[in-house]
């Protein structure tokens, strides 16, 4: 009972940060490749705050899957015969590589396909609050998806040469510093999204 209590004190505190920094970061990001992109910060149907929102949440679901794949990894390894429990560089590396591998294979595609649909939602409601709101039609969205783009550059060329180094990094910091770096490569994220987008 008291495990359960201090993890869900924890997780009180943590989801609701990682919704904060992922909401400003993330935002912040896409501004940057808003301005290289198209020589401005922002343009009427933008939608900065509804894209914050949709950052904030996509921060959460963020948090909750490094605490999965970083909880799960080890489990797995040990599973396959290595022993991660050196507590050697080399040995933090293998698994801060491992943990970052699996959740780019596993979940960033899922995550990176709905930002997209997301981003394509906003621009159609004019970039309001209110469009926010509306009914996401999915279905068409999906259907007109750029996947030369999305699969070409995003998928086969940021998750192996980017976003895998980027994440062992983070999976080598402490536990509580791993949101915030994950939230400051938002700001990498919004460079990226602009090259993507100018091809």
């Amino acid at each position: 009972m008291n495990n359960l209590t201090s993890f869900l004190g924890h997780t009180s505190m943590v989801l609701p940060l990682a919704f904060i920094k992922f909401a400003v970061l993330a935002t912040l990001g896409e501004v940057i490749g808003l301005k290289i992109q198209k020589g401005v910060f922002n343009y009427k149907g933008f939608g900065i705050v509804p894209r914050a929102i949709v950052w904030g949440f996509l921060g959460v679901v963020i948090s909750m899957a490094m605490t999965i794949f970083s909880s799960g990894t080890p489990i797995l390894l040990t599973n396959l015969g290595i022993n991660i429990t050196s507590g050697l560089f080399g040995t933090r590396l293998l698994l801060a590589f491992s943990t970052s591998v699996a959740m780019n294979l596993f979940f960033a595609p899922v995550f990176m396909t709905f930002h997209k649909v997301t981003d394509i939602h906003i621009i159609n409601n004019g970039g309001t609050l209110k469009g926010l709101f509306k009914p996401l039609k999915f279905k068409e969205i999906f259907v007109g998806l750029d996947w030369g783009v999305l699969y070409g550059f995003v998928f086969k060329k940021t998750i192996p040469f980017f976003w895998i180094p980027a994440h062992t990094f983070t999976f080598m910091l402490p536990p509580q510093w791993r949101v915030l770096c994950a939230a400051l490569l938002g700001v990498a994220l919004g460079v990226l999204l602009s090259v993507a987008a100018r091809k």
